[in-house]
């Protein structure tokens, strides 16, 4: 299914299905068609009248496949989808239609959560049950199925329109469970088929794709590539990695760190201008976090770390974003350093972070020397070009200070530039209205910058890699 920004709610429906098959000969010629049959049945579950959605911290039930029942007498099939905000409750108590904060700028659609469930009973009939007992050897197949389809819509379309592309959508998921399950089995050993949904760009938008549980990545390019030619997707940058797949905007992070909170501003009022901005997503660091007290030395330590969780967010690299200690210590494996630095509070520069994207990540990137602040209001067309090709943040130091630029506001028939500039010499907690208001992350001009300080930005390059 396919989100795009003109849609406004996500409708996600999670569930377990329990896959269950008997295999005479699990490396027999008709093993394949018993594990099918086995699928076909839950396709027939899940189109059945037993079908039930229960839209969480709501008292809503519905019966897609019949005729559109709800346990709401106010929700009926003519309804519009938008309506059923007004029954669930949201984390203020209030309702999600509501209940809606007026941010500087809207992050992303609402998230309307569904859980699939099925009655178990059925009216009684007068048949007497029968039972067969049969000897033979067999393997025994279970194994739960996951699953987690997504439909995203505008406010105005119907229920029945929603909860009929929904089983619509659980059809085909389980036939790509299906189709992954075949591909990956080994006799009768079965690998989980895992959903992940996956932002591209349009036209194909919030796409689901499969891959089996315990298969890493790297074994997976083959998939991946196959993929990019599908939905036309260039082949020089991952789309379809795991860590990238998308993050609904009604889930936390489980790490702590804020994520990309640039895009809660509004753009500088330029004539003429052009946005040219960071592409994915990015952790905020900043000093005293992580029981680190680097306050006063560690700025261009934590503008790296802001790159390599960009990179490890993308899907470039698995590896974990570095500490101090690690950093310090990859400088002197590279002989840039002495061993004593370990340890210390010393400052390091754009060279240094340079040095550690090629040492830890295997990132090149490019060194860009400005021989005084003045300049900068210059360097428009090259700053953006970089985010409009490469995307990657940009560490800038200058002075005792080291910043992140996430993005240029320019225009090309003036020159007139701002900068959107994430601060890590921030002491502050994880509050996104604090760092938004009072500048930490913001668009700044060029008055911002030390004007007799010269400077050096590091512009981290894209692997070409899917």
């Amino acid at each position: 299914m396919v989100y795009s920004e003109e849609c406004n709610i996500i409708f996600r429906v999670k569930g377990i299905l329990e896959f269950a098959c008997q295999l005479d000969n699990p490396n027999g010629a008709q093993s394949g068609n018993t594990i099918s049959k086995s699928f076909q049945n839950l396709r027939s579950k899940v189109s059945s009248k037993n079908i039930v959605f229960t839209v969480c911290n709501s008292p809503i039930l519905i019966w897609p496949n019949m005729g559109f029942q709800s346990s709401v007498e106010g929700l009926t099939q003519a309804s519009a989808c938008g309506d059923i905000l007004q029954y669930i409750e949201s984390d203020d108590g209030g309702n999600k239609k509501s209940s809606k904060k007026k941010d500087k700028k809207k992050s992303g659609p609402t998230v309307v959560n569904l859980k699939l469930l099925f009655e178990v009973t059925d009216p009684a009939g007068n048949e007497a049950p029968s039972l067969m007992r049969m000897s033979a050897q067999q393997h025994s197949v279970k194994m739960p199925l996951p699953l987690d389809c997504v439909l995203s819509v505008s406010a105005d379309e119907s229920m029945t329109t929603v909860f009929t592309g929904l089983v619509e959508a659980l059809n085909k998921q389980i036939a790509d469970m299906e189709e992954v399950v075949l591909r990956y089995r080994k006799g009768s050993s079965f690998l989980v088929p895992q959903p992940f949904h996956f932002q591209l760009p349009k036209p194909a938008g919030l796409t689901t794709v499969i891959y089996p549980a315990g298969v890493p990545d790297s074994q997976l390019q083959a998939v991946r590539e196959d993929l990019h030619r599908k939905f036309e997707l260039s082949l020089d940058r991952p789309y379809l990695r795991r860590a990238n797949a998308f993050h609904f905007p009604d889930e936390a992070y489980k790490d702590g760190y804020l994520r990309n909170p640039h895009i809660h501003l509004n753009p500088p009022n330029i004539e003429d201008a052009k946005l040219y901005l960071v592409q994915g997503v990015y952790s905020y660091h900043h000093y005293m976090q992580d029981r680190v007290d680097d306050d006063g030395w560690g700025c261009a330590y934590r503008s790296l770390q802001t790159i390599c969780s960009w990179f490890q967010q993308q899907g470039y690299v698995e590896t974990a974003v570095p500490t101090h200690t690690q950093i310090q210590q990859a400088l002197v494996d590279v002989g840039d350093k002495e061993p004593r630095f370990v340890g210390s509070r010393q400052w390091i520069g754009s060279i240094e972070v340079q040095a550690v994207l090629n040492q830890l990540l295997g990132v090149t990137s490019k060194i860009m020397f400005v021989s005084q602040g003045s300049e900068l209001a210059t360097k428009g067309r090259e700053l953006a070009n970089h985010f409009h090709t490469e995307g990657t943040p940009v560490m800038i130091g200058g002075g005792v200070l080291a910043h992140t630029i996430l993005g240029v506001a320019w225009s090309e028939n003036t020159g007139e530039i701002r900068f959107l500039i994430l601060d890590p010499h921030y002491t502050g907690g994880e509050d996104l209205q604090i760092i938004t208001d009072k500048g930490w992350c913001g668009w700044k001009g060029p008055e911002f910058w030390d004007q007799n300080a010269y400077y050096n930005l590091c512009l981290p390059q894209r692997p070409k890699t899917v």
